[in-house]
């Protein structure tokens, strides 16, 4: 593939250098460049790093459908089910702050080019295995295991570069299209997925999945990565210092940093209180609205919708006057949101209430996400992303406290509960900490 050209010069970096849109893209995004929602696309090295995300996410969600496929035709067991999607959101919890010191340590773009060979490595062996016929669910749990680890290393490598790639500016709206990529593939990934098995089988499904990983890494391979983040930790001498001292340091660092430290907790929390109430999706659709199999269905893509809704929206308005106060309202209205579905008993108002509540989590997990990279010192962001990542490993834990609780007061009101905690939550911090209230993207801060 041939290396796109570099960029021209333009713009202010977040962290100090100099990050430059081309003045003249690429015919292929020519015209996408000029809608306000696709601007950071104009930046040369995000758009590679964009796209290695869009491959990246797109062979996830592909692989979350085939494996799952895969380990029922083998076992036909629904606990081996649950058991290898269990497998593979372990890492995320155990390996995402280790990954965020290795990312500042030995470099952010090499992280993710191995975590994606690696990837890729894992897809072609699972579908030689299958193709073969000597796969057994071992496999499919040691591969769903190591699938996870490259999982927890990526994130935090992947966010922490966005703001070297473009200009302050535009760092909200290339953290709104993160996120619109994310969303986009999961609504449509999964279907590509279901369609592969159906017309080559699962070990063709492997196949494909592993070339998407493949092309995603070579888009990244090209990025130019600044001198200034390709090793971060080298100035400060932290080099020497174990992991353990690295992780610690970062730690204290997101402790120290007020701003972050609270918006951090409007992002954590709800993990394990708030987005875990899908998992109960099963009771609503057939024992309260009585909608079957179908009506969940809708439901989630009543969510999806949602929050594709709620990415565009972001990525659209870009750097907002007030962040911190869209974070905290958005975070109210989710809770919100949450105790409407919780209390319907009406199908079409819990559709509304599942649009609502999408919309809101990505719409003020992307601002909160945006606050924290502005607040975050370029040395230690690998490990603040870190933490910060830790949301997609805590709502597997979450779901297991909302199976508890509904067992003892029902997921009605256990989704009530849920959504009062999160609006407390936002309102909590909104009392306690009014700075966050005042809160404003560095654009609107450098132009005060």
């Amino acid at each position: 593939m041939t290396t796109e050209p570099v960029a021209l010069p333009a713009g202010e970096a977040v962290d100090g250098e100099v990050a430059r849109p081309e003045l003249h893209p690429p015919w292929y995004v020519r015209g996408l460049v000029r809608i306000r929602t696709f601007e950071a696309l104009r930046f040369r090295d995000y758009r590679l790093l964009w796209l290695g995300q869009a491959g990246n996410t797109t062979g996830q969600w592909m692989d979350q459908v085939t494996r799952g496929w895969l380990m029922y035709e083998l076992t036909g067991s629904p606990l081996q089910l649950g058991l290898v999607s269990a497998v593979r959101a372990i890492p995320l919890l155990l390996f995402s702050v280790l990954a965020g010191v290795v990312a500042d340590r030995y470099g952010r773009k090499r992280q993710l080019i191995i975590s994606q060979v690696t990837n890729a490595i894992l897809n072609f062996v699972l579908a030689a295995l299958v193709i073969t016929r000597l796969v057994e669910p071992w496999h499919v749990y040691a591969t769903a295991l190591l699938a996870g680890v490259v999982m927890a290393f990526q994130q935090p490598a992947r966010q922490a570069m966005v703001p070297d790639l473009v200009d302050r500016g535009h760092l909200a709206n290339a953290i709104g299209l993160q996120s619109l990529a994310f969303n986009a593939c999961r609504s449509v990934a999964p279907g590509v997925a279901g369609a592969l098995i159906a017309a080559v089988d699962v070990g063709g499904s492997y196949v494909v999945q592993g070339l998407i990983f493949s092309l995603g890494t070579i888009w990244t391979a090209q990025i130019h990565e600044p001198r200034s983040s390709a090793r971060p930790m080298e100035a400060t001498g932290a080099e020497r210092s174990s992991l353990l001292a690295g992780i610690v340091d970062g730690a204290r660092y997101i402790w120290s940093n007020r701003p972050v430290r609270s918006v951090m907790m409007i992002v954590l929390i709800p993990a394990v209180l708030g987005q875990p109430f899908t998992s109960l999706l099963p009771i609503f659709a057939r024992d309260i609205l009585d909608v079957g199999a179908g009506g969940q269905g809708l439901l989630l893509t009543s969510l999806g919708l949602g929050a594709l809704a709620g990415a565009v929206v972001i990525a659209t308005a870009g750097n907002m006057e007030r962040q911190g106060a869209f974070v905290l309202a958005g975070a109210a209205v989710f809770g919100v949101g949450m105790i409407g579905f919780g209390a319907s008993a009406w199908f079409a108002l819990s559709l509304i209430m599942m649009s609502v509540v999408g919309l809101c989590d990505t719409a003020y997990g992307t601002q909160a996400n945006t606050i924290v990279q502005i607040h975050t010192d370029p040395s230690v962001r690998g490990r603040v992303m870190g933490v910060y990542f830790l949301n997609r490993g805590l709502v597997p834990l979450g779901s297991l406290f909302a199976g508890a609780l509904a067992s003892a007061i029902g997921a009605p009101l256990t989704v009530e509960v849920m959504g009062a905690s999160c609006a407390a939550l936002a309102l909590g911090v909104a009392a306690l900490a009014p700075e966050v209230r005042h809160l404003r993207s560095v654009a609107s801060r450098a132009s005060r």
